[in-house]
Order: C-alpha cells, then sequence, then structure tokens
C-alpha cells in the first residue's frame, strides 16, 4: 500500500533541507547567490511535475497596450508558460514572454519576516508583488484566473498575527497561494467558480483560508500549482496530491474575507 501523506512530506522536507545549504558554506555574505541556489532547486523540483507543454524559466512579462508602446513586468522569480506559445526572448533558463502564454508567476524568497518594516517582511513583498496590477490579463481573480504564488523557506512569524491578516487583505486575491516555512499554507477563495471551495457565509464568496499544513504547505503548493496549470482533468490522482484525511479543511486555523 503506497504512503501518499508521507511521500507528499518528503517533497516538503527536500526543500528544506537545501535552506541552509549553501548559507551554511558561504556565510552571510552573497544572500542574492543563497536566494538563486533555492530558485534553482525549486525550479528544478517543478520541472519533474509540470506536464510537457509548460516550461519553467525566470524573466519578464511584456505586454503591448498601444501600436507603439509596451509595459514591462519586474524580473520574476519563476515563470511557468505554455511553450505552445512563441517567446519574446528565450536563453539558458531566462525569458521574456507575454501574458496569454502565462500560466504562473511565482516569488520565491529565503526568509520572510513579521516585521512591518522590514524589507523582508511580509507586508512589504506583498505589497511589491501588486506590480501585477498593470496586467489585465495576469491580475484576473475569477475562474479564469492564473495560479500566483508566494513560497518562502523560512518565515519568523506565528499562523495567528495580525501581520498575516493584514498582508492577505492587502493582497485582495493577487497572491493566491502562499507557502511560509513549510507549515503555513494560505490559499484564496471565489465561492462558486472552483471544485468543491470551502463557504463561509459571512465572506461574500471572496476570502483566504489559512491552514497549518506541519511539513506539507511546500507540497500543497505545488500540488495546487499543478492542478491549476494543467489543462487536463486531474481528479483521479487528487488522492495523490492531497493525502490529508478529511480535506486540509480540518487542518483551517482560521478564515479572512475582503
Amino acid at each position: 500500500m503506497i504512503n501518499t501523506l508521507e511521500y507528499q512530506k518528503s517533497l516538503n522536507r527536500e526543500l528544506d533541507i537545501i535552506k541552509n545549504r549553501v548559507r551554511n558554506l558561504i556565510g552571510d555574505a552573497h544572500w542574492g547567490e543563497d536566494g538563486r541556489y533555492k530558485e534553482e532547486k525549486l525550479k528544478s523540483l517543478l520541472k519533474t511535475k509540470l506536464p510537457n507543454n509548460l516550461s519553467v524559466a525566470t524573466g519578464f512579462i511584456s505586454q503591448q497596450i498601444t501600436p507603439t508602446e509596451n509595459i514591462l513586468s519586474k524580473q520574476i522569480d519563476i515563470i511557468i508558460y505554455d511553450n505552445n506559445h512563441s517567446t519574446l526572448f528565450e536563453e539558458g533558463g531566462f525569458v521574456i514572454v507575454t501574458p496569454n502564454s502565462v500560466k504562473a508567476i511565482i516569488e520565491v524568497k529565503s526568509n520572510i519576516s513579521s516585521s512591518r518594516t522590514d524589507k523582508n517582511g511580509l507586508s512589504k513583498i506583498v505589497e511589491n508583488f501588486n506590480f501585477i496590477n498593470r496586467f489585465p490579463t495576469l491580475c484576473r481573480t475569477d475562474e479564469n484566473r492564473i495560479f500566483r504564488g508566494l513560497i518562502s523557506f523560512d518565515y519568523r512569524g506565528k499562523i495567528n498575527s495580525n501581520i498575516i491578516a493584514d498582508s492577505v487583505r492587502l493582497s485582495r486575491g493577487i497572491i493566491n497561494h502562499f507557502s511560509l516555512g513549510g507549515n503555513i499554507f494560505i490559499r484564496h477563495w471565489i465561492d462558486g467558480s472552483e471544485l468543491d471551495p470551502p463557504t463561509n457565509a459571512d465572506c461574500n464568496s471572496n476570502f483566504y483560508n489559512l491552514y497549518e499544513l506541519e511539513e506539507l504547505s511546500h507540497s500543497y503548493f505545488i500540488s495546487n500549482l499543478i492542478h491549476m496549470t494543467t489543462s487536463v482533468d486531474l481528479s483521479d490522482r487528487y488522492f495523490m496530491d492531497f493525502p490529508i484525511e478529511g480535506s486540509k479543511e480540518t487542518k483551517r486555523n482560521r478564515t479572512i474575507c475582503l
């Protein structure tokens, strides 16, 4: 008999193990290289999980707004795009793509704090993510939305903190999946537009649920990414990708209405 729960925990531990590997060798002098190492390891893992028509890279998104003018995103840590669409530029894992090809954007952080003023604080990172509001195709919050995620290998804060509540309200669905430190998973729900979402009568169908998923939040982040970016029916693998008995709703900490 296969043990799907332990399998998913092993994926979570695989990412957890690497979080200090480079830092232990280079110390505090090269935080940028430490962060890039984590991005590369996550990209390598995602490439093994996603279907062949989806590619994983870092780069920019460019959108034409008039015949002579276009807008360019900031550099995005991970872009997942449909490779049936032509890229504007591609070389060595770096791409420039147009919005219609994008299936997911992910920001990767080594460490996020719960400080309101720290540049690495959760609220500041969420605020910076809102650059996507300039791209209507990418920032949709209806059933046709793309996966927009924030994953942090470490998180210095508690799930019950006001910082998390304030940060997800600031995001307002723009970031629709968070994985903080391997144990905190946060998802934005639009009631009625997805397969059996948890409902909350007080939220008018637009809310975040916060889950305490010990050793599973990174795994659930990846599983949700797979199901949200794949166009075929994956219901026959729910038992593998979401192995918590009784569903993750049994691990729900609270709901935050928008």
